[in-house]
């Protein structure tokens, strides 16, 4: 069984994290989802509150096959200025394991260093934070193992998108007829 990581942090898109863990869990992925703060209560950008399976220094990188960065910009912002997570996603890259993020959460591959060379995409209002980088305007956009999207409207083909790398593009196809999502939202 393939498993992923969630990062969820205070003012995260709540969105993109429960979209992603929800589409996965339905494909068979095991989904962690770790927070990064001091609790495993996790309040989102919409004042939704989220209960994490484990605190970050608990989460074994080791055992996952994807990492997710949900954005939000408040989310980004802690995620960004924590070098655990920085550590965490240079780790996930050297070792080869599946990138995703999504909305702001590309600021968070910026900070650990990890975009030179990819090409990505973002949500529109952080896209000039990329002077110089293969900013694309796509919805979705995979490279090498990297997967990004542009936010709350792109999550669903987003998670599918994580979801077929992880699970295969029958379990995928089966997951979108399962959710009743027109044509124009698969992947």
């Amino acid at each position: 069984m393939k498993r992923a990581l969630i990062l969820l942090a205070e003012g995260m898109e709540e969105m993109e994290a429960v979209i992603a863990i929800d589409v996965l869990r339905r494909a068979g992925v095991e989904v962690v989802a770790a927070s990064t703060g001091l609790t495993r209560e996790v309040t989102a950008s919409r004042g939704v509150r989220l209960i994490a399976d484990v605190l970050l220094n608990e989460a074994n990188p080791v055992e996952c096959h994807a990492l997710i960065i949900p954005g939000g910009a408040g989310g980004a912002r802690r995620l960004a200025g924590d070098s655990r997570v920085l550590e965490l996603v240079q780790y996930c890259v050297k070792t080869g394991k599946l990138v995703a993020a999504v909305c702001a959460g590309p600021t968070v591959l910026k900070t650990a260093g990890v975009l030179q060379g990819i090409r990505f995409t973002c949500h529109p209002g952080v896209r000039d934070q990329f002077p110089g980088m293969q900013v694309s305007t796509d919805r979705v956009v995979e490279d090498g193992n990297f997967i990004t999207s542009q936010g709350p409207g792109t999550s669903m083909e987003f998670a599918l998108a994580i979801a077929k790398r992880l699970a295969g593009e029958a379990i995928c196809a089966k997951v979108a007829d399962g959710l009743v999502l027109p044509e124009g939202c698969r992947v």
